[in-house]
C-alpha cells in the first residue's frame, strides 16, 4: 500500500507541485482521480473541510489545502530549512509564489481571452522581485531557493514558473538567475523521469484547457 493518497482532479493544476515534491524525495503515493465533477460533488466535496480538493491521505489522517499539504510534507522530510528563521524566509517566499498564482488563476479561468496581453506585459514586473530573492540566496549556485537546502517551496514556485513559460515563453530570458534555478530543479533525475511519465503527459495544465 502506497504510504499517501493524493485525491485530486486530473489536471496538474493545484495538486502538481504535491506531486512533484513527492516524487523527488522517494515518497511513495498513489492517486485518487474525483472526477467527474458530478461525482466530486456526490462524493468527495462533502468530505472536504474547504469543499475543495486537493487532498492527501497519511494513512487515516486526511488534510486539504495546497499549501498546508505542502509544509506537512515539508515538516515530515526534512525540506522546511534548518531555523526558525530560514522556515520563515521559505514562507516569505511561498506567500510571494501564492500572490502570483493567485492571479495567474484569475486569468485562466475569468478573463483569458481578454486579460493575456496585459497579464503578460505585466509579468516581468512580477517575476523581479523572485529574481531579487533567488539572487540574493545565491539560489542558481546551489539550485536550491532558499537557505541552500530544498526545500517545498523549490517544487511550488518550480510549477508555477513551468506554467508562466508555457503561458508566455521566454518569460525568464530577463531574469539570469530565476532562469538557472529553474532549470537546475528541471534537470534534477527524479523530476526528468516524472516527466517522461504517461501520468504527466497527459494531465491539462488547468480544467478549461486554457494554458
Amino acid at each position: 500500500m502506497a504510504k499517501y493518497n493524493l485525491v485530486y482532479f486530473p489536471v496538474r493544476g493545484r495538486g502538481e507541485a504535491i506531486r512533484i515534491l513527492l516524487v523527488d524525495n522517494d515518497q511513495d503515493y498513489e492517486e485518487t482521480n474525483c472526477a467527474p465533477f458530478d461525482k466530486f460533488l456526490a462524493e468527495w466535496k462533502p468530505k472536504m473541510a474547504f469543499g475543495q480538493v486537493p487532498a492527501l491521505y497519511d494513512g487515516d489522517f486526511m488534510l486539504v489545502q495546497s499549501n498546508a499539504i505542502l509544509r506537512y510534507l515539508a515538516r515530515k522530510h526534512g525540506l522546511y530549512g534548518s531555523d526558525d528563521k530560514t522556515a520563515a524566509r521559505i514562507d516569505e517566499l511561498n506567500d510571494g509564489v501564492e500572490d502570483l498564482r493567485g492571479a495567474y488563476v484569475k486569468l485562466i479561468y475569468t478573463n483569458y481571452e481578454n486579460g493575456k496581453a496585459e497579464y503578460i506585459e505585466k509579468l516581468p514586473n512580477n517575476l523581479k522581485p523572485f529574481e531579487k530573492l533567488l539572487s540574493a540566496s545565491k539560489a542558481s549556485d546551489t539550485g536550491a531557493a532558499v537557505g541552500g537546502k530544498m526545500s517545498f517551496v523549490d517544487y511550488n514556485l518550480f510549477d508555477l514558473l513551468e506554467n508562466h513559460q508555457i503561458l508566455s515563453p521566454g518569460c525568464l530570458d530577463a531574469f539570469p538567475t530565476l532562469k538557472s534555478w529553474h532549470a537546475k530543479i528541471a534537470a534534477r533525475p527524479k523530476i526528468v523521469a516524472y516527466h517522461q511519465t504517461e501520468g504527466f503527459k497527459s494531465r491539462a495544465i488547468n480544467g478549461n484547457g486554457k494554458q
